[in-house]
């Protein structure tokens, strides 16, 4: 008992006799070890981050245990592995470089983007899908959400536009050249076009599902992403979530889960208004 009473003194004295600007340094480091961690996270990184801290680890206990030879080898690998990380996170540390340039370095560390954004992004593909599904035009749309797909935008084409409408139904126009891949959204924007995805390899799917089907679930298995999928053959609207197909929706219902699934509940109530919006045009567009 006597020890804690010390520790929590110490502990008590230290924070008394803390200056301001001890306590803004401390914040500071907090705030990026914090975001470190999403960023790790959201490249999907999590094995090289665990090899990182167990190297570390060796490093200090080789240290502890005075094993000179171990400690040489590994003193020697983390130096070496510096340079071997900005090798291996090139593509992070690049696109990170590029949006500090271009002033939106605070939405870099926070990992998200405005609500506002993501829901115009939703807006536009329900209108999209909506046509699409009435002309059977087929679609594979994927919005990506923690884990990274630049793996998968590689394989096609690099488009970087505000989402809307009328461009994702020219991307899937049956002649245009990207109508055959999937359209990858990042933090509310078109990020690439024409890519391929990973089929399933499930055996329980059903056989009358095709190929876009077929991606479309693979890719939900192989990431945290959301695929909205409309069938040239049905005109029908499904989402892939998890390996897990919702098939056959509604208008109503696929805009309902695409905005559970990418809007925060906390932001929910923000974007009731557009959506009504949305219902109302809809709805005047069947009328009409």
């Amino acid at each position: 008992m006597e020890e804690i009473k010390t520790a929590i003194m110490q502990a008590l004295n230290y924070l008394l006799s803390a200056r301001f600007s001890d306590i803004l340094d401390m914040m500071i480091v907090a705030f990026f070890i914090y975001h470190l961690i999403g960023l790790i996270r959201r490249t999907n990184s999590n094995r090289v981050a665990k090899g990182i801290v167990l190297i570390l680890l060796s490093l200090w206990v080789s240290s502890w245990l005075q094993l000179t030879v171990v400690n040489f080898i590994l003193t020697k690998a983390v130096e070496l592995g510096l340079l071997a990380l900005v090798i291996l996170f090139q593509p992070e540390i690049r696109r990170f470089l590029e949006k500090v340039g271009s002033g939106s370095f605070m939405s870099v560390l926070r990992g998200n983007v405005h609500a506002e954004v993501v829901d115009a992004a939703i807006t536009q593909t329900v209108i999209a899908c909506s046509t699409m599904s009435a002309d059977h035009t087929g679609a594979l749309i994927v919005f990506e959400r923690v884990n990274n797909l630049d793996s998968q935008m590689n394989t096609g084409t690099i488009i970087n536009s505000d989402t809307t409408a009328e461009l994702l139904k020219n991307i899937f126009y049956n002649k245009a050249p990207l109508h055959d891949g999937a359209v990858i959204v990042r933090e509310g924007r078109i990020a690439a076009a024409g890519c391929m995805l990973p089929l399933s390899n499930n055996p329980n799917l059903s056989r009358d599902l095709g190929m876009r089907h077929r991606a479309g679930i693979g890719m939900s298995e192989h990431s945290d992403a959301v695929v909205a999928i409309v069938s040239e053959e049905t005109g029908a609207i499904s989402i892939a979530v998890d390996g897990m197909l919702k098939r056959h929706l509604s208008i109503e219902t696929f805009e309902k889960i695409l905005r559970n699934e990418l809007i925060s509940s906390d932001n929910m109530d923000v974007t009731g208004k557009k959506k009504k919006k949305l219902l109302a045009f809809l709805g005047g567009k069947k009328n009409g």
